[in-house]
């Protein structure tokens, strides 16, 4: 139970108190701030607290955005304002500065504006709520009480709690074929307790399923997995609208909303696999491919804006091209519709699906998510060449968290640092060079699978060595992730295909997921603000050089069958690893809550 004072003049018949315990506040009152001060003290350290003035007049939702709102901690409207337990400390002090007699009535007529300010002024973290056209103000005289709630009554809280409960920026399909619907099943999950992480995974489940009607080869399976895809990405769209409609934010709901939507497409691609391969049709390396093409392009997204994440504005010419196409409307909706976001996408696999092949199903993914990686790529490489921005420790940081470097490319970093300059385009070269070199190796040698390959991939680990022994503070140097991505990815990919035994490729496509789910903890772990994963972690997965060095190894010291066991064994003990210490740490996690509100993935 959160604690809420009531401090100031009592008024006859506000709905106020009853508002405070409808959202969860024991309420009680204090007649001064020495009184106040005595009952926030008396509150146990672990609990919120909040202070509201008794002539509050304002929406319900008003001021559940201001007090039980989980992300920040000190919120404030006007004549209301809470402290998390981060923020008690603060308030205590702000309550102890406010002086008491005589000529002190403009701190203490409206006490909640005053803690505000010196909230405010201690840096706190302060969240001064946009009502946009909700209404919460104080009212000191009996006329302003009675214009205030006649303001209240013409404007329909419900109404402005559903509008935004949907996410600001969204895909055209998700905007317009879901969430008018979806947010309508958002507000009866939430009259009937259900929490986002439960809706979160409600729709895995969905997916699942989906996945393995899918997997069935038969037409009527395909038509179900497709009508179950839709299904589960609208209880996908769910999820996120209950958590804004209810304030159900939470660092694991982010977390497993981020990571299910992940694991329901690469499940459903493996269930397409399946089903293609009953029907005699063997798709695993277009399927693999998806996914490697799927994968790469969300790490060119997590890495530009982590590189850019503490960066000033950007004023070159591509961004005021880009803010100028944006303010023509039908731009907009073009420009997001090209990147082929999750509602297009998954619209898009659930028809074929139903319509189609698994093959084309593959096909028209592959060409319509390498056209969006192509269009996001570029623009982003232009913004980069033309923008005058120095990268931050921090965000160098994040990059290097992403380059996901073992003990071999530290090494190597470790025994070339100093060399070269920062800033300069030597980190992406030589990252891409790394993969490069590795990738026209396997793919244009007729056996792939000998020693000498083995020496090319040692090659590829000075090179990704190279890349990394300085901090990443280029205008490029965000390209390094995701080159490694690919050398490492579509390494893995040819291998397994070029060993050409049955089994190879989905063994391959077990040991992709477990490494990419690796990659996507580390950038919700970033995200989240609590660094990467820990370096024993890392060093322990062999990072990409690492793991590359082993696999080569494996291909060349085994049989093709032998091989494929041994990437199978491989993918069940990196999966187990990286799990049982993601799940360990987020269930754990002391992170502030947080909810995804970026482009869709």
């Amino acid at each position: 139970m959160s604690t809420a004072i009531l401090t100031g003049p009592p008024v006859a018949g506000s709905p106020l108190e009853a508002d405070l315990r409808t959202l969860g506040f024991d309420v009680h009152t204090a007649n001064d701030p020495t009184a106040a001060a005595e009952l926030i003290n008396a509150v146990p350290a672990g609990e919120r607290v909040a202070v509201v003035d008794p002539r509050f007049v304002g929406h319900l939702h008003a001021l559940r955005l201001a007090l039980t709102d989980p992300r920040f901690p000190a919120a404030a409207v006007p004549g209301a304002l809470t402290a998390q337990p981060a923020a008690r400390a603060a308030l205590t002090r702000a309550v102890g500065r406010i002086p008491v007699g005589a000529g002190t009535a403009h701190l203490t007529d409206v006490l909640t504006d005053t803690l505000t300010e010196s909230l405010d002024r201690d840096e706190t973290g302060l969240h001064r709520v946009e009502l946009g056209s909700l209404v919460a103000t104080v009212a000191l005289t009996p006329a302003q009480r009675e214009g205030a709630r006649e303001a209240v009554a013409a404007v329909d809280d419900e109404a402005v709690r559903l509008r935004t409960a949907v996410k600001s920026r969204d895909g055209f399909f998700t905007t317009y074929a879901i969430s008018p619907y979806s947010r309508y099943l958002a507000r009866w999950c939430a009259r009937r307790g259900l929490t986002p992480n439960q809706v979160t995974t409600a729709s895995l489940l969905t997916a699942l399923i989906a996945a393995g009607c899918a997997a069935t080869g038969t037409r009527g399976g395909f038509v179900a997995a497709g009508f179950l895809l839709l299904f589960s990405f609208v209880l996908d769209c769910t999820d996120g609208q209950l958590a804004r409609y209810s304030l159900q934010y939470s660092t694991m709901g982010a977390w497993l909303d981020a990571t299910f939507d992940r694991a329901k497409e690469y499940a459903y691609y493996a269930g397409l696999a399946l089903g293609a391969a009953r029907g005699g049709d063997d798709v695993w390396a277009l399927a693999l491919g998806a996914m490697v093409l799927m994968t790469c392009r969300h790490v060119v997204d997590f890495s530009f804006n982590e590189a850019n994440h503490d960066a000033t504005a950007n004023t070159s010419p591509t961004a005021a091209l880009s803010g100028k196409l944006d303010s023509v409307g039908w731009t907009v909706w073009v420009r997001r519709m090209i990147v082929l976001p999750i509602g297009e996408r998954w619209a898009m696999i659930a028809v074929l699906t139903a319509l189609t092949t698994p093959r084309i199903v593959f096909y028209a993914l592959l060409i319509g998510c390498a056209l969006a990686a192509c269009y996001t790529t570029a623009g982003r490489v232009l913004r980069s060449l033309t923008r005058r921005a120095r990268r931050t420790d921090r965000a160098a940081q994040a990059l290097a968290d992403l380059a996901d470097s073992g003990p071999v490319a530290e090494l190597i970093a470790r025994s070339s640092r100093g060399r070269g300059r920062t800033g300069s385009f030597l980190a992406p070269v030589m990252a891409f060079l790394s993969a490069a070199v590795l990738l026209v190796w396997v793919i244009f040698q007729d056996d792939p699978a000998s020693w000498l390959t083995v020496g090319v991939a040692a090659c590829s680990a000075l090179l990704a060595g190279a890349a990394v022994s300085r901090p990443l503070k280029g205008a490029l140097d965000w390209l390094v992730p995701p080159f490694f991505r690919a050398g490492e990815y579509v390494a893995i990919l040819v291998l397994a295909a070029r060993a050409d035994v049955p089994g190879a490729l989905p063994a391959a496509f077990g040991l992709v997921a477990a490494v990419a789910y690796h990659h996507y903890d580390t950038v919700y772990r970033i995200r989240g603000g609590t660094g990467a994963p820990p370096r024993w972690l890392v060093r322990a997965t062999g990072g990409h050089e690492g793991r590359i060095l082993v696999i080569t190894v494996l291909a060349a010291a085994l049989s093709p069958s032998g091989f494929t066991i041994a990437l199978t064994a491989l993918a069940v003990a990196l999966a187990l690893l990286v799990l049982i210490e993601s799940i360990r740490f987020w269930v754990s996690s002391q992170a502030p809550a947080v909810h995804d509100e970026g482009e869709p993935a």
